[in-house]
């Protein structure tokens, strides 16, 4: 008995330097699958109609509901660039008041291919069909 008292007494300080993560809230849905890397793991749904802003806490930020392969990378000091969906489109879009930026697009984050984007841009707002594949949304001045 004394030596399972030595060993549990030497755990506790490993227990106490362990983070605790947690989600507060949830929502019960079907279908969905499972993402990790190295030792995190998160498991969900898509279609929520709950989606909205990214939840975050510390360095760790994650953003729920159904939403295409299709982000927006903020620059630093540049204004806040937004997606949206309506209508079975795409819209993205940073305040009108915002002037000298330019959109510029990637589809791989890993590589500094970033170039400027070909479509229409009227007001600062960009509406197209949602995108295959990975593509990536940044303003530059």
């Amino acid at each position: 008995m004394k030596h399972l008292i030595v060993f549990f007494g030497c755990l506790l300080p490993l227990l106490a330097l362990a983070a605790q993560y947690s989600i507060d809230w949830h929502k019960i849905g079907g279908g969905g699958g499972t993402s990790s890397s190295g030792a995190f793991q998160v498991s969900g749904t898509i279609g929520q109609p709950d989606a909205g802003g990214a939840s975050s806490g510390g360095q760790y930020s994650l953003t729920g509901g159904f939403w295409s392969l299709l982000s927006v990378v903020q620059t630093p000091g540049a204004p806040l660039l937004t997606v949206t969906f309506a209508g079975g489109q795409t819209i993205l879009s940073w305040p009108t008041s915002a002037t000298g930026w330019t959109l510029q697009t990637n589809v791989n984050l890993a590589t500094p291919n970033w170039g400027n984007y070909l479509g229409l841009v009227i007001n600062n707002s960009v509406t197209n069909s949602p995108s295959v594949g990975n593509l990536f949304f940044r303003l530059q001045r």
